[in-house]
Formats: C-alpha cells, structure tokens, sequence
C-alpha cells in the first residue's frame, strides 16, 4: 500500500530574501510607542512609517522607488498632538491613508501624486469620538470610505469618510481594550481579540456578537485574531505557561478549536498577516527575527508548517504589500517591509518555479533568425565562389 511520507503542496519551498542595502530605506527613527501595531502601511506606490516626531505625532510616506538615505529634513505627515499608533492605506485608493493616535482622533490624509514635498499638517478629514487613544484603523474591504477604529475606551465606530460622520458605534460590547479588530472578507462581520481573551464575531449592521469564544488563549499577553478567506477565524496568543500559540476556529461553533499549535516561549505579540490566494499565513514576533509561515488546508492537522525566514536582526514592525503591488514574473507571492531601529528592509518571498519569459523566448528566437541569416550569407558567398572556380 502506497502511503505518503511529505505532503504534496506548491508552497513547501518558499523561499524569503532580503533585498539589499541600496533597495532599503536608511536612517529612519522608527516609533518607539508601547503599542503592539505593525508600524508600517504599504501600498504598491508608497511606504508609510511611523516615526518617533517631537511635540506631537508623525509617520513618513516615502515613494517606493526612494530608496537609500532618508534626509533628516524629509517632510512628514504631522497633525496629530500625540503619537500616532496606527496606519492602514486605503484599499480603493493608493493616495488615501487614515491614522490614529494618542490624541484620541482618526485623520485621513490625502498624499499627493509624488509624494510630499512639504510637511503635511492638514487632514481630509478628522473624525472625533473616542474618549481614549484610538490604537487600531482599518479600511473596509469592499465598500468605499467605509473606515473603521477602535479605540482603548473599548468602543469599536465605523464612519463614513465622505462626510465624516458616524455611522455605527458599537458600545457594551468590550469590557476591555481591544487587542485587534479586523473585517471579514467581504467586510459582512468583524472579528475582535479584548483584553478579556474572548474572541467575538460582530455583525455590524446588527449591532450584535453572533459568536464569542471565552478564553481563547489562556495567557494574559496580547492576542490577534483574522478571518480567512473561508469564513474560519486564525488567532494567535500566548498559553499559561506563556508558550506562544496559533489557534484555528470555526465561528459557527468556538467550543473547541479545529486545531491548535504551540510555538516557542518567546514574549514577542505575533502579529499574523494572511495571503487569501495561497491560503498562507505569515506570523512576524515583535522582536524576533524571524517570519514563520503556514498553509491552511482542509486536512488535518489543517495549520502545516511550512520554513521559516530568518535574519540577524530583531524586527520592530512589519508592513505588508497587498497582492497587486507584486512581481508576479518573478514568482513573487508576498513582500514584508521589516523595521529595524534606523532603517526598512524590504523581504520578498518567492515560489521557485521555472518560468519561460515571452522576453526569453523572444530573445531566442532572433538569435536562431540572425544565426541563420548569417548561415545563408555564407552558403551565397560559397555558391558565389565556386560558380568563379568552375568559369
């Protein structure tokens, strides 16, 4: 009986590679808040960075193609009175990014066709309703200037950016800060990780939790929680031994999980980021230097390790590039912008595979055709000196 030792997968040998140092960003004074984000927005025209910025709060927006020393003069996006803590661009519009920050309001900045030239200081609009911090911005998936935020007065409100009101605000529903709050797929239901470690699934148009799970992670660290492409929710958290873990769960029933894996002891808050193409997730430690990766499957154990990329250095935040910012020619299939301490690394991740480039084919084609033009040179010059020979 024939039985399979590895399992078949397209992905088992993705690769990462760090681009080098002239494809990096340098001397950049990344944040250096308390606050578990990823620091880091990116979009296939710009990279947005949270910065540490005296009197106030402040994130760089660099053109991707500016890469190498950032002048210390660079100008910044800089309204807010307290240090900004999130960003997120907007996903129907490459020049939109909306911020949150210690000053307790949401902004959202227009950015000009080539970047900045001078410091901005004046938002599109500033979107006012928390009491407290807002820690946590996120875009709509589907629907246009749809924006959501949660703040640490554990109020979660969506706004309509157009014209810059409230349109949902969903109080009682958090006894705690909230960790992460993110949209499913088609922006129906939000997902939300609390202080509380209970996991909820929200309908926003109901104003209700349609499913909740006490307890997710036993640890007190922080957690994150995700929606996959079909519909189950990925989190990660930290055991009671402090053991740092991933969990799979499926909202319509959260007694037990599909599956569950314990990784290493670090302290590190994962932060997962989830490709709905390949069914892959990354998982970036704060502070480690390494990016591990799973595919999720329909087969047990449903979570499979795939390789991990490592690095020398520790990563203070992540940005992520959303499929349509990819090299597809050069079978990449996700890219990270990692933060060090003064500087932005750019990591591609790539599926070796053997790819016959139209270009390449192109190439050969006129090397054969010059080849045997240069052929039939010779043989009319040969029949030229033969038909002399014979006169």
């Amino acid at each position: 009986m024939f039985r399979r030792v590895v399992r078949a997968s397209k992905f088992r040998h993705v690769f990462g590679q760090a681009l080098k140092n002239d494809q990096c960003y340098d001397d950049i004074r990344v944040s250096r808040v308390t606050w578990d984000s990823s620091f880091c927005a990116v979009n296939p025209k710009f990279v947005a960075i949270i910065i540490e910025a005296s009197g106030g709060g402040a994130f760089l927006v660099l053109p991707l193609l500016k890469t190498g020393r950032i002048d210390k003069a660079y100008p910044t996006v800089c309204g807010h009175t307290g240090p900004v803590l999130d960003i997120d661009w907007c996903p129907h519009n490459d020049h939109v990014i909306a911020s949150g920050s210690e000053d307790c309001t949401v902004m959202v900045w227009q950015i000009p066709e080539n970047g900045l030239v001078t410091p901005l200081a004046e938002p599109v609009v500033v979107l006012e309703g928390h009491s407290k911090r807002v820690g946590i911005v996120t875009w709509h998936p589907t629907a246009r200037n749809v924006l959501m935020s949660a703040g640490c007065d554990n109020l979660i409100i969506i706004w309509n950016v157009g014209t810059g009101e409230a349109m949902i605000q969903l109080e009682d529903m958090h006894p705690d800060v909230i960790f992460s709050a993110c949209w499913s797929r088609n922006g129906a239901l939000i997902c939300t990780a609390c202080k509380d470690k209970n996991i909820r699934v929200i309908d926003p148009r109901k104003e209700k939790i349609v499913a909740e799970k006490d307890k997710a992670h036993d640890g007190a660290r922080p957690m994150r929680a995700i929606f996959l492409a079909d519909g189950n929710i990925f989190t990660t958290g930290f055991s009671r031994m402090s053991e740092r873990q991933l969990a799979l769960w499926n909202p319509k029933s959260m007694e037990e999980p599909i599956s569950v894996h314990e990784l290493d002891t670090s302290n590190g808050v994962l932060l997962p980021f989830y490709d709905a193409d390949t069914n892959i997730v990354y998982l970036c430690g704060k502070g480690d230097s390494s990016i591990r990766y799973f595919e999720i499957t329909d087969e047990a154990p449903f979570v499979h390790y795939l390789n991990t990329f490592s690095s020398k250095e520790p990563q203070r935040g992540m940005g992520y590039m959303p499929k349509r910012g990819l090299d597809v020619n050069k079978c990449e299939i996700a890219r990270f912008y990692k933060l060090h301490e003064r500087k932005c690394e750019p990591i591609i991740m790539t599926v070796p595979r053997k790819v016959w480039k139209l270009e390449e084919l192109l190439r050969e084609v006129k090397s054969l055709r010059d080849l045997v033009t240069l052929q039939d040179r010779r043989i009319a010059k040969l029949e030229d000196q033969m038909s002399k020979v014979a006169i």
